[in-house]
């Protein structure tokens, strides 16, 4: 079966009264169709983090795993959604070592919180795109809300505190403390609030 590589599109939250969350929308790279998968707080902030650029001082888990496999010297090439039961997507990671190709199963979350990690492309066939997939006119029809940006998402997973009466100096200790203390979503909160009074 034809395999088509999809791209990341956004994130955005959907928060419920019991967990939290979101939403990782993937788009067709030469087409329209797009697939939305459910996914967990802590894999969007994994997800999110690489997006946006900013690194844990510590490694989170998915960093963890990108490690061991670098110093085994093991290359993660392809993740591939490969099958979409009862609303739950599969997914394969394609790995090679010493020459042997291996796939591994995984969540989907996972599988693409190392891609964009390992800078590896995200497949799915046409099935899976024919059954999960969605046109914009329909994403637009069933939820017209504004997405969030990677920005919005990482504020959203943390505490967001309005820093605008604080001076340059303050706000970079507070980055510091934020990044020390493994809180990333105030990191980025704070890192594009001192980005913006630099740029102003």
């Amino acid at each position: 079966m034809r395999k088509i590589e999809l791209e990341i599109a956004g994130l955005t939250s959907g928060h419920t009264s019991k967990n939290a969350s979101y939403t990782l929308v993937l788009v067709e790279k030469d087409g329209d169709k797009r697939i939305p998968v459910v996914i967990g707080a802590f894999e969007a902030q994994a997800i999110a983090l690489v997006l946006e650029n900013i690194q844990p001082q510590r490694p989170l888990t998915h960093d963890l795993l990108k490690n061991i496999a670098e110093d085994f010297d093991i290359k993660v090439v392809e993740v591939n959604i490969s099958d979409l039961v009862e609303g739950v997507f599969y997914a394969r990671i394609k790995c090679i070592k010493d020459g042997e190709t291996r796939e591994i199963d995984a969540r989907t979350s996972d599988a693409i919180a190392l891609a964009v990690r390992f800078g590896c492309p995200i497949y799915t066939n046409e099935e899976i795109l024919n059954v999960a997939g969605v046109t914009m006119d329909e994403v637009e029809k069933a939820e017209p809300e504004r997405p969030q940006s990677d920005d919005d998402l990482l504020s959203d997973i943390g505490e967001s505190t309005d820093y605008s009466a604080l001076e340059l100096v303050e706000l970079e200790a507070l980055l510091a403390d934020a990044i020390q203390m493994e809180d990333y979503a105030r990191a980025a909160i704070l890192r594009d609030e001192i980005k913006r009074r630099k740029m102003s």
